[in-house]
């Protein structure tokens, strides 16, 4: 339906109409802005939250374990919808919101001009309708008057006693009156006409028009609202592709959590290249003792045959006990050692580890070099061949740049790979040791070593009738103050019977033992009893126990079983 022929009388009420569509339109234009701000204050959040748990460490020092980079994973994929969602508020902001702004005011022009137009046809009839009106007005006294002077001439020329003058006077008033009221009457009717012209013209051509072009108007606002709406969900469906890859790449992280390969991170992570401690051997105290007839045993009996008869063995000492137990876990609570450059502070297989690397980076590091100084080398050449490309010359303080860097780095492989090949052998070493030793002894001794672990060595396994306790343990607050006195107080030094070496520095912090650095040559006074320590002295007399497992001892022939 056309409003122009429908609503031809209703020009206030379609002011009002067409003042609230666009009131309307403005209003879901504040609706879009306040969405696309909730989208990137979402999105800003999203970040911060991203922000807050992602590692600030490098990557390093990242663990490696499966659910540490599955959650990593997860909040990349998080930081990416993060963006996403920054995507539907752009979109927002630039498709709906922008285009509804600049629309309104386009709309509020556009309504405000044809208003106008209605307006100045409005005031232009009405104009014209007072032209008719004062004519009308004015034909109608014209009228009255000359009735007035007919009515006086009647009077007057009926009258006897009235003169002639009088007459002729009244008569010429009537006739001027009369010409009067024809005038006034063909304006009035000219008047009349034109009105009813411009009326026809108003109210079928210019309102008409006017009306339609607001109806257009306001069908395009109607337009833009559908295509606005619809640009509202489009900007949020653009984006559910990449929704849905993030989603299913928090799945993917999900599932590749393996706790076998934690597990094994685990092991890769904190193994010492140690091996467990043996078993402790039987210490037989009673061998000086003599039995008595009602014992039902003879004292000279052998401990082999007392336990093939079932004889009960002697128990062990407590007290002994108590200090072996203590020893097991002597450097479980060893202080933290200052990070040194060869790793010498870690445990063995840790070092080789770290020093392997090391190598690795540095290898990566000389690759790039060498292939920055074949790139130079290549420009030089080609300068060298088109001088007006450049000057050669110029290059030469880069490569020999790049050729010292590579001189260093090289140099810095060699002294790891030198460490690395000291570390290698150290460990098959003692390999070979702990392996000629499992061939020639079948009974294992229990061998304390660096960190806590422990390793199989029974090149020094001799029972004697009177062991030596080792020092306490490193966390007792109260040590025995007697326990060392029948070790150190002997009038006469014991004998050497050997000699060993140190494979690792031992810092000796605990009472009674005693400080080595490595490769330090000692003379050994009495072997390992099974219980993991070596009682040695320095060639300056100072004498101590040290770690069997630090050293690699070698024994006299003469002193071997004494």
């Amino acid at each position: 339906m056309s409003w122009g022929t429908e609503l031809w009388d209703q020009f206030d009420n379609l002011d009002k109409h067409t003042q609230w569509g666009i009131d309307f339109l403005e209003r879901y234009a504040k609706f879009v802005k306040e969405r696309l701000d909730i989208e990137q204050n979402y999105a800003k959040q999203l970040r911060n939250l991203v922000k807050k748990y992602c590692p600030k460490r490098s990557k390093d020092e990242e663990p490696r374990f499966t659910s540490c980079l599955s959650f990593y994973s997860i909040l990349n994929e998080l930081n990416d919808y993060a963006g996403q969602r920054e995507v539907v508020a752009e979109e927002m902001a630039h498709k709906v919101y922008g285009e509804l702004m600049r629309y309104s005011q386009d709309l509020k022009a556009e309504r405000k001009h044809h208003l106008q137009e209605g307006r100045k046809a409005q005031q232009y009839l009405d104009h014209c309708w007072k032209q008719m009106d004062n004519s009308k007005r004015k034909f109608e006294r014209e009228c009255k008057e000359a009735e007035k002077s007919q009515i006086n001439f009647d009077r007057l020329d009926n009258d006897i006693n009235a003169t002639k003058s009088e007459v002729e006077k009244a008569k010429a008033q009537l006739y001027l009156r009369t010409h009067m009221a024809d005038e006034s009457k063909n304006e009035y009717a000219a008047q009349l006409q034109n009105f009813n012209a411009e009326q026809w013209k108003h109210f079928n051509n210019a309102i008409p028009h006017i009306f339609k072009n607001l109806q257009d108007m306001d069908e395009r606002r109607t337009v833009k609202l559908g295509e606005t709406y619809r640009s509202f969900a489009e900007a949020e469906r653009r984006v559910i592709p990449i929704v849905s890859k993030c989603l299913e790449g928090m799945v993917s992280a999900a599932k590749a959590v393996d706790e076998r390969r934690d597990a094994s991170i685990v092991v890769e992570s904190f193994k010492s290249g140690f091996d467990p401690p043996g078993d402790f051997p039987f210490e037989d105290f009673s061998q000086n003792l003599s039995r008595t007839g009602s014992d039902g045993t003879i004292s000279g009996t052998p401990k082999g045959e007392r336990e093939r008869e079932g004889a009960p063995g002697p128990r062990p000492d407590p007290k002994h006990m108590s200090r072996t137990k203590n020893k097991l876990w002597l450097f479980g609570k060893k202080p933290k050692a200052p990070s040194l450059e060869d790793f010498s502070h870690l445990p063995p297989e840790q070092r080789r580890k770290r020093l392997q690397q090391r190598i690795d980076e540095l290898s990566k590091e000389l690759q790039k070099e060498m292939d920055q100084r074949d790139a130079l080398n290549k420009m030089k050449d080609v300068y060298e061949k088109n001088p007006q490309m450049g000057d050669p010359s110029s290059l030469q303080p880069k490569i020999s740049e790049t050729i010292c860097n590579m001189e260093k780095l090289r140099s810095e492989i060699h002294k790891n790979e030198t460490w690395l090949s000291e570390v290698e052998g150290k460990q098959s070493s003692r390999g070979d040791r702990r392996h000629s030793a499992d061939n020639h002894h079948h009974t294992p001794q229990g061998r304390e070593s660096p960190e806590g672990s422990y390793t199989d060595d029974t090149s020094q396994e001799h029972h004697t009738p009177h062991r030596r306790p080792g020092p306490p343990q490193p966390g007792n607050p109260n040590p025995d103050p007697h326990e060392f006195d029948d070790e150190f107080d002997d009038d006469d030094p014991l004998p050497v019977i050997g000699h060993c070496k140190a494979l690792y520095s031992f810092d000796g912090q605990n009472e009674g033992t005693l400080v080595m650095a490595e490769d330090e040559v000692l003379y050994i006074i009495e072997e390992d009893k099974g219980d993991g320590w070596t009682r040695a002295r320095k060639q300056g007399g100072e004498e101590g126990y040290v770690p069997t497992s630090y050293v690699e001892i070698t024994l006299e022939k003469n002193s071997k079983g004494s």
